[in-house]
């Protein structure tokens, strides 16, 4: 257990350290309330001081729109970068240092998880979806105290999927299906069976259930992480699935063949800033290179696979297509099918995006593979 400590009124105190993220205690602490001016917190968050804050909690909220309005303030547009995928590692790490200086903004939270600051929200519901049964005093970054939540309000109402006709209620750490185009494109490839399916890493379950709404008789779904696990037989419950979709902890593949294995993976490959990244970045490509090299034994004959993809890696210059093509055949795979897609969500048509070039162009596909 990692704990944080500070000096308050003379006497040196300790908590339990909480975060998410894997971000460290912070070395430095001091004592922040109302007094402290929003220039003199930034610059104490970006020389490496955390502020415990001690006054009301509505302040400390308007304290950090404050600092993340500093943060965000732009400067000169720089010189351009010598290449796409330069320009993305640049935003990376300035994205990286944003989060660490904004999450340097600390509140406490009691042993039951309720937050001692005046005007505070009840948040001890949020806190125990997350962080498990309230035990001790503890002290995290109250940006990450606001993620979670709105992680519980999300949870709580769902997220509409048109492609079920019904909503999918996203764990706090598990992707939410917020880029529908993904899931219309499983909502519309042609089955070649329905007798059964694989879903390899399922996260929030959003495939598992869509094949089983296209009548698939049993999907495997699987995910290695523990709160997808859970998160996916929630909403399962939920569509009234349970009963054909079976969700498994295990890293890739269920045992078996299957006439149909589905895979959505992480798109980027680079390494994740934090847990909560993975999702998102793929280091080294180890998913998509272990899903390609596994795909064929795990397929029954004549059976497909469905990788969907963004090419939005091969625009940052992080990947080629035909090191996407050689992977293919060096897995004894070849493609029968392709169905694309062009991204509707609103970071397409921000023109402030540093990589806004680059995601107005970008193609999801699905592509239908089989073994050679």
């Amino acid at each position: 257990m990692l704990e944080i400590r500070w000096t308050e009124d003379g006497e040196a105190r300790s908590a339990r350290w909480r975060s998410e993220n894997g971000s460290p205690p912070p070395a430095r602490v001091v004592i922040a309330d109302e007094r402290l001016a929003a220039a003199t917190a930034y610059r104490l968050a970006c020389e490496g001081t955390a502020l415990l804050w001690r006054g009301d909690f509505h302040a400390a909220r308007r304290l950090l729109r404050a600092m993340t309005r500093r943060a965000d303030h732009r400067p000169p547009t720089p010189a351009p970068a010598s290449s796409p995928a330069r320009a993305f590692h640049q935003y990376r790490q300035a994205r990286s240092q944003r989060a660490v200086t904004l999450g340097r903004l600390l509140v406490p939270l009691d042993p039951d998880h309720s937050v001692p600051l005046r005007r505070a929200p009840d948040v001890r519901s949020a806190c125990a979806q997350v962080y498990g049964p309230a035990t001790e005093a503890s002290v995290t970054s109250l940006r990450e105290l606001l993620g979670i939540v709105g992680a519980y309000e999300w949870r709580r109402r769902g997220v509409e999927v048109p492609a079920l006709n019904d909503r999918i209620h996203p764990h706090y750490g598990v992707f939410s299906p917020v880029r529908g185009e993904y899931v219309d494109l499983v909502a519309a490839a042609p089955l070649v069976s329905r007798a059964g399916a694989f879903d390899v890493g399922t996260g929030t379950g959003v495939l598992a259930a869509v094949l089983a709404r296209r009548g698939v008789e049993r999907v495997v779904a699987t995910d290695r992480d523990p709160r997808a696990v859970a998160c996916a037989r929630d909403n399962l419950r939920r569509l009234g699935l349970s009963g054909r979709v079976d969700v498994l902890e295990a890293d890739l593949f269920p045992p078996g063949r299957a006439p149909l294995v589905v895979c959505n993976p992480p798109w980027l490959p680079a390494e994740p800033a934090s847990p909560l990244d993975h999702a998102v970045y793929d280091p080294g490509s180890r998913m998509l290179r272990a899903f390609l090299g596994g795909l064929g034994e795990h397929l029954e004959p004549e059976g497909e696979g469905w990788l969907i993809l963004s090419d939005l890696a091969e625009r940052l210059g992080l990947r080629t297509r035909a090191e996407l093509l050689s992977a293919f055949a060096n897995a004894g795979l070849r493609v029968v099918g392709r169905l694309r897609t062009r991204p509707r969500h609103p970071r397409a048509s921000d023109r402030t995006d540093p990589l806004h070039a680059a995601r107005t162009a970008e193609i999801t596909s699905l592509w239908r593979l089989r073994r050679t």
